[in-house]
């Protein structure tokens, strides 16, 4: 702590980084209550997960991350092995048309 905090001040930041602590442990306990594990999750991450992209932008355009959650939402099995063109592929096959 710097010098120039008062009694005050620490008594107030140390009762911050206390609330802080407690509030990390509960939601350990939560998430270990769950069966679940806790952990950070990077931007690009966060980018691979989302969306499937421009609906109106055709199928080409879109990037194989993109492709792989429209498969997955539409439930076609084995994406995990495919490249981008079969994903493409499978995706038309499923709907039964040109997107």
């Amino acid at each position: 702590m710097p010098e120039t905090w008062t009694v005050k001040d620490q008594r107030q930041n140390g009762r911050q980084e206390s609330m802080t602590r407690a509030q990390s442990a509960m939601r350990s306990q939560a998430a270990s209550a769950a069966g679940t594990r806790t952990r950070e999750v990077s931007r690009a991450e966060v980018r691979r997960m989302a969306g499937t992209g421009n609906p109106r932008a055709p199928l080409e355009e879109r990037s194989k991350d993109e492709l792989y959650n429209l498969a997955e939402q539409a439930g076609i099995k084995g994406r995990s092995r495919m490249n981008k063109t079969q994903l493409i592929s499978a995706i038309r096959r499923r709907n039964g048309s040109e997107l």
